[in-house]
């Protein structure tokens, strides 16, 4: 059973001898753009229904945060699952179900008569359903690109910031005509776009040295025959004619082998050497916990959630408190939107120039990015803070945008370990996820200072630029010797592989050919 399924996967599988660096994957592109627009951009723009639901519900402003944060730690906390489901059934399949769970619960939603009926369709489904779109979309993405995977993926992911400006408006206006509900419903039917981009996300494959697998199975073959052919001339012939024979032999062997179809290879060599033993691909790779510089990189991702949601959420409470009018406020936001666009692009095209070492240009945009968060609690004025927060926004973009496609990168894990990468990274991410914005709240409690919380979320992107920093180092230290030992290790295996080969087959073969070989040297005596 485990075998068909896997092997409907495969089907309409594209395969691929190198990464193709566009054709098809340019369709995936545009895909993952619009699910970053139904899903973060959702999930960004949701704020514009917190005073309706306070009312309606007349619950908390606490109370109602939590539905989006349920959300967003539900959507990292299943990453893992969504990693294994699509190992188990394809990219497409997953994306098309997480489609359909993201726009159910959004509209379900729009029928829910408590905070806790919201928690459960918008909160779980929803954030399943988005963790199912995103995670498996970004993944087969990176497939298709190589040279330009930077470029591509940082493009493709502003589908959220331009989310924000059409939502925002959008959403409002429709609030205002039809109410709340409707315009929930509205949302959740748009979200069933999802389903049409995971059908548009064509499997592929990476096929290299196809040819050297055949030439293989023919040698061994040769092998195996020639001494079995050998081994039964010897019985009926003397030494002196059992040379020519073998080598006839070897001749019309070789012949037959050339003439034959590759099923009669296969089988020859399966009858030869028994059944082939299959390797078993893993659904979730947790070899990668051993790899120290993603073990480092994790650790970047922990502590650099901590500066992604909290700027945004304390930036226009912080200007209201330095006496700034709330509708100058207001542009603060649309500032940080714009500039994060910027951000992700240029970051695309800064890494997309070769050779460079990414992981350092990587380095060089969190370091900014801390700058940007101690900036903050020093401005007083509309104009500093407008400077801020476009500063924090372009460099919030360069680190955002480029984060989770960095993995596919030789210094962390490659892209053939991606899948199983991104399942545990946003995995552990969502504990940041989930207690950055409380910790900044309580800080901002305890000190009645809203520049506190700009102060928390330096300090966390301060332990991310350590964490980053180290990752370099340790594939160039503890992974090599590591893979040091490994190779020695296969090497030692190799040799006592190959010395059981030649102990196995030619013993007997000797012995009797010394048998024959004395038997002919007595009667050529006794002559």
């Amino acid at each position: 059973m485990a075998a068909m399924a896997n092997a409907k996967t495969c089907i309409n599988a594209k395969l691929y001898t190198k990464v193709p660096d566009g054709g098809w994957g340019w369709v995936v592109a545009v895909a993952f753009f619009f699910v970053e627009v139904f899903t973060y951009g959702v999930i960004k723009s949701f704020g514009v229904f917190f005073n309706e639901l306070m009312a309606f519900f007349n619950e908390s402003n606490s109370r109602i945060s939590w539905i989006l944060s349920i959300c967003v730690f539900v959507m990292a906390f299943s990453a893992p699952l969504s990693t294994v489901l699509s190992n188990r059934f394809g990219h497409r399949l997953v994306v098309m179900v997480g489609g359909v769970l993201t726009s159910f619960g959004m509209i379900a939603a729009s029928f829910a008569q408590s905070v806790n009926m919201m928690y459960l369709t918008i909160g779980l489904v929803t954030g399943l359903g988005c963790c199912l779109s995103f995670i498996p979309t970004v993944t087969i993405l990176s497939q298709y690109f190589d040279k330009k995977r930077s470029l591509v993926t940082a493009a493709a992911s502003t589908g959220e910031c331009f989310a924000v400006f059409a939502f925002a408006p959008a959403i409002t206006a429709l609030k205002d005509q039809m109410g709340w509900r409707c315009s929930l419903l509205v949302v959740g039917v748009l979200q069933s776009c999802i389903v049409v981009c995971g059908s548009l996300l064509r499997p592929m494959k990476i096929q290299n040295d196809a040819e050297e697998t055949p030439k293989k199975e023919i040698m061994d073959t040769t092998y195996v025959l020639e001494n079995e052919k050998t081994l039964t001339s010897i019985d009926s012939i003397d030494s002196g004619v059992e040379i020519t024979s073998h080598q006839k032999a070897n001749d019309n062997l070789k012949s037959e082998i050339e003439n034959d179809s590759p099923q009669e290879k296969t089988k020859m060599l399966e009858e030869a050497r028994g059944p082939m033993k299959k390797t078993k691909i893993p659904l979730l790779d947790f070899s990668i916990l051993k790899n120290y510089s993603f073990i480092c990189y994790v650790f970047f991702g922990l502590f650099g959630t901590l500066a992604f949601f909290a700027p945004s959420l304390y930036i226009i409470p912080l200007s209201i408190s330095l006496g700034i009018d709330k509708d100058l406020s207001a542009y603060m936001l649309s500032g940080m939107a714009i500039a994060e666009v910027f951000g992700r692009i240029g970051a695309g095209l800064i890494l997309n120039k070769r050779p460079i070492r990414k992981i350092y240009i990587e380095l060089i945009f969190a370091i900014l990015l801390f700058v940007a968060l101690i900036a903050f609690p020093f401005a007083t004025e509309f104009w500093g803070l407008m400077v801020c927060s476009v500063f924090f926004g372009c460099m919030l973009g360069t680190v955002a945008g480029t984060h989770i496609p960095l993995l596919a990168d030789d210094d962390v894990v490659g892209i053939e370990k991606m899948s199983s990468a991104v399942g545990v990274y946003v995995f552990i991410q969502s504990i940041a996820g989930l207690a950055g914005p409380p910790l900044a709240g309580v800080l901002v409690d305890q000190t009645k200072n809203y520049g506190s919380a700009f102060y928390s979320c330096a300090a966390g992107m301060a332990l991310a630029v350590i964490s980053l920093a180290l990752v370099r180092p340790c594939k160039n230290g503890l992974c090599k010797r590591k893979e040091t030992q490994s190779k020695e290790e296969d090497t030692k295996e190799e040799e006592a592989s190959k010395e059981k080969d030649v102990h196995d087959v030619p013993i007997d073969f000797l012995e009797m050919d010394f048998e024959k070989l004395d038997g002919s040297v007595e009667s050529g005596e006794t002559v």
